[in-house]
C-alpha cells in the first residue's frame, strides 16, 4: 500500500520588517513552508524578504482576525521592530480571535558595557528632558524619523539625525543637520562620524541586534554618554530570542506537528 503523503504545509504570515524577519523568511521558504511577510509600508525602499510580500496595514484587530481565516494562516510570528507597539498589540489579539498560533521573535536588547555611561529613560520625551539636564550638547540623534516630534522644541542642543528617509520638516529641532543613511554601521565609521561633528551624546532607542550597535562602541570609546529608551513591555503572546527557535515553531504548526511549547 502507498504511504499517505505529508500534508501540504500551511502558510505563515511574519510580521517584518527586521533583519531577523527576513532571516525567518528565507529559512520557512528553503524548507518549503510558503511564507507571507507583512510590512508596515513606514520605509521608502524597504529590503524586500523572499516569498510573497503584503505592504500596509490591516484596519486593527477585527480585520487581522478576517485576514488570517480569509487567508488560511497557519501561524503567525511577529518580528517586528522591539518599538512597534501597535502592530505587536493588534496581532496579540487577532491572532487567538482567528484561532491561529503566535509568536514572537523578540532580538535581546543591548546591555551595558564597561566603561559604558547610558542614562535609561522611558520615552522619547524623557530622553529630551534628559539632554536639557546636560545643558547645550552636540548630539547624534538616531531614535528614527516617527519620534523626532519630541525633540522639536528643544532650541539649545545641536542634533545630527540619522534617519533612513527624509522626515517631517516640522519634526525637526531648530538647530540640526540630517543624515540619510541606513545600517549596518562600523565601529570606524561611527567614530568618524562622532568625530567629525563634535558629537557630545547619543540619543537612542534599545533596538537591540548587530546592525546599529557600532554607536554604542564608539561612545564607548569616546567616553560619551548615551540615553537610551527602554522598550515597551510586550503581552499576548510567547516569545523566543533567535530565528532559530522561531523557524523550528512555525515551521511544526505549518506542518500540523505542533508541540506543547514554543
Amino acid at each position: 500500500m502507498t504511504p499517505p503523503a505529508d500534508p501540504a504545509p500551511g502558510r505563515v504570515l511574519i510580521l517584518g520588517g527586521t533583519a531577523e524577519a527576513r532571516a525567518l523568511a528565507q529559512a520557512l521558504d528553503d524548507a518549503g513552508v510558503a511564507v507571507v511577510s507583512s510590512l508596515a509600508g513606514r520605509v521608502a525602499r524597504p529590503r524586500l524578504p523572499v516569498g510573497e510580500t503584503r505592504i500596509g496595514g490591516f484596519g486593527g484587530p477585527e480585520k487581522l482576525a478576517a485576514w488570517l481565516r480569509d487567508n488560511a494562516i497557519a501561524a503567525v510570528v511577529d518580528a517586528t521592530h522591539p518599538f512597534a507597539e501597535r502592530m505587536s498589540a493588534s496581532a496579540a489579539q487577532a491572532a487567538p480571535a482567528a484561532g491561529v498560533p503566535a509568536l514572537r521573535l523578540a532580538r535581546p536588547g543591548w546591555t551595558e558595557q564597561p566603561g559604558d555611561r547610558w542614562t535609561w529613560v522611558d520615552d522619547l520625551h524623557a530622553a529630551n528632558a534628559a539632554l536639557e539636564r546636560l545643558g547645550a550638547p552636540r548630539v547624534l540623534l538616531t531614535s528614527g524619523r516617527q519620534g523626532l516630534a519630541a525633540f522639536a522644541g528643544n532650541g539649545d542642543a545641536w542634533f545630527l539625525v540619522r534617519c533612513v528617509d527624509p522626515p517631517a520638516p516640522e519634526d525637526l529641532p531648530p538647530r540640526h543637520e540630517l543624515l540619510l543613511d541606513r545600517g549596518p554601521y562600523t565601529l570606524d565609521g561611527e567614530l568618524g562620524l562622532v568625530d567629525a561633528h563634535g558629537i557630545e551624546v547619543v540619543v537612542t532607542k534599545d533596538s537591540g541586534g548587530p546592525l546599529t550597535a557600532a554607536k554604542l562602541a564608539a561612545a564607548r570609546a569616546r567616553g560619551l554618554p548615551v540615553v537610551v529608551v527602554r522598550r515597551p513591555p510586550r503581552t499576548g503572546m510567547p516569545a523566543v530570542a533567535t530565528v532559530e527557535e522561531a523557524v523550528a515553531w512555525a515551521r511544526a504548526r505549518a506542518t500540523g506537528n505542533t508541540p506543547a511549547s514554543p
